[in-house]
């Protein structure tokens, strides 16, 4: 990658502005969103499996709990599995699992007997609020069901009588016998926090692993990123640029998604790099072209120069038309030899900075070209802002001289008698400023952007003075002013509205290595 020239003394050139490095998880990166769509997905997955976990474990359950009712009610009714039929008025067979119940509930709603085992295996009579709340309870199959002070159980209905012993009246009924749930919802809880600890770690253990599996999946892709912004971070605008940057060809394999866009991307490169030899071929030629021209063009304007000023001391004797003629043909040499100056002086720009480095008061060299425009426009109002202590940058004092001499003859040319034109020096950080501010008309917004190309007219955006010397116009001065900056390494810019118009240029600072002087701070003529 071809360097940009540099002078000894220079600071080291400012390119584009360095960015931080990239966070690979960073809010709104890829890496990010698939960590995080992996991490969803995985969690989505954990849920569903522990869910269908819980529901088929409890289901399990649920079928061991409806056996064993089975078997405690087919027990009930025929009797203890020795044959030994239990007392008549006992409807649940001792030996069955603590907590089991049954009971008898009449269909017109009155009450029956009921009874549950005891932990310690003893029959108890079971509480009239118990047997009132099976008797609202639809006598169909198993259920489950909460009752009041016994908890969650599993119910078997079925059919039965009550015989009133003194009357032998039959009544019609529902036997009811139950099972506790509380073993199962134990256990289910117990699976269900397994499950959910289980599911966190999954979850977790999906982050890691994504994390680190798209870290290296998306290593090429940020190769390529490295490479392209590399790249952006190139001057292309002009000048020779040689594209040596490529992306690897491990990351150009068009097998992968990846690869494609590298192999994309270094094609692209290595059109760039031909369009941009192309250019620089094509800008060197017109260089050297408007540099030979503008050589040629010297000696015979010299000579149109010459011939016309011989004819000075006849013009008393020629007619009025010829003597104006001549004075005509006189001031456009004269144009033209400032304007074939100012081609050569842009062309060698173009080639290469061609300044003279050295530490530079920025104040003195303000003084002595506000002097001369004072000199050249008696007719404006000039004034001089500088600071107690001297300004030192490194450059070249004939160009900058230069710089501020266009930049008042700019001002002194296309604003009308009278206006105020202030030249100032300023610090601001590491940075040297010159400005230039006018009270006149200003620059339309239509032409501002354009004010330091070449050959933009000044007179299409602010008045001419009348009368002002038209001879010096060459439509390059702001161009100059641009061209020298930039080799300064500097930048200049305008601000303008109707009523003021100002011209900033920005130097790199040297270490001031010149005695302090007093200086004025302001100056009015």
């Amino acid at each position: 990658m071809a360097a940009a020239p540099t002078e000894p003394g220079w600071p080291a050139p400012v390119g584009a502005p360095a960015q931080a490095p990239l966070d690979a998880f960073g809010h709104g990166t890829l890496g990010r969103q698939l960590v995080v769509r992996v991490t969803v997905l995985v969690a989505l997955v954990a849920i569903l499996l522990s869910t269908a976990t819980a529901l088929a474990a409890r289901t399990l359950l649920l079928g061991s709990i409806d056996s064993q009712l089975d078997g405690v009610s087919a027990r009930a009714v025929r009797g203890d599995p020795g044959g030994q039929r239990g007392p008549r008025d006992q409807l649940i067979i001792p030996g069955q699992p603590p907590g089991s119940l049954a009971a008898v509930v009449a269909d017109d709603g009155s009450g029956g007997p009921g009874q549950i085992i005891a932990s310690d295996g003893q029959l108890l009579a079971l509480p009239d609020s118990v047997i009132q709340t099976m008797g609202g309870i639809p006598a169909q199959g198993k259920q489950t069901v909460i009752l009041p002070g016994l908890g969650r159980y599993r119910l078997l209905a079925g059919d039965a009588k009550l015989i009133n012993r003194s009357t032998g009246v039959v009544t019609p009924a529902h036997a009811y016998w139950g099972l506790p749930l509380e073993a199962v919802d134990h256990q289910l809880a117990q699976l269900i926090g397994l499950e959910a600890l289980l599911t966190g770690f999954a979850i977790a253990g999906a982050v890691v692993a994504s994390r680190t599996v798209v870290r290296r999946s998306l290593r090429p892709l940020n190769r390529v990123a490295a490479t392209a912004q590399q790249v952006s971070q190139l001057p292309l605008d002009r000048g020779e640029v040689a594209l040596a940057v490529r992306v690897p060809p491990a990351d150009a394999d068009p097998t992968s998604e990846v690869g494609r866009v590298g192999q994309a991307f270094n094609h692209m490169l290595n059109n760039v790099e031909d369009a941009l030899a192309a250019r620089q071929a094509s800008e060197t030629k017109v260089r050297q072209f408007v540099a030979d021209a503008s050589h040629e063009l010297r000696n015979p304007l010299a000579a149109i120069r010459g011939y016309a000023e011989l004819t000075r001391r006849e013009r008393d004797s020629m007619s009025e038309n010829a003597a104006f003629a001549m004075s005509r043909v006189e001031a456009e040499a004269e144009r033209m030899s400032y304007l074939v100056e100012d081609l050569l002086l842009l062309a060698r720009l173009d080639s290469g900075p061609d300044v003279d480095v050295k530490p530079v008061d920025l104040s003195e060299v303000v003084i002595n070209a506000l002097s001369d425009a004072r000199a050249a426009g008696p007719d404006h109002v000039w004034q001089l802002d500088l600071p107690d202590e001297p300004v030192v940058a490194l450059g070249d004092r004939y160009r900058l001289h230069q710089v501020v001499a266009n930049l008042l003859a700019n001002a002194r040319t296309h604003t009308p008698a009278g206006t105020q034109v202030r030249a100032s020096v300023a610090v601001r950080g590491s940075d040297a400023l010159i400005t230039v501010t006018d009270s006149g008309p200003g620059i339309p917004e239509d032409i501002r952007s354009r004010v330091f190309e070449r050959f933009t007219r000044a007179e299409v955006s602010r008045v001419r003075t009348p009368g002002a010397a038209a001879g010096r116009s060459t439509g390059l001065g702001l161009a100059i002013v641009a061209a020298v900056v930039e080799a300064h390494h500097g930048t200049v810019g305008v601000q303008s509205q109707p009523g003021r118009t100002e011209f900033t240029v920005t130097l790199p600072l040297a270490p001031v290595t010149t005695s302090d002087a007093a200086r004025p701070t302001a100056g009015v003529a």
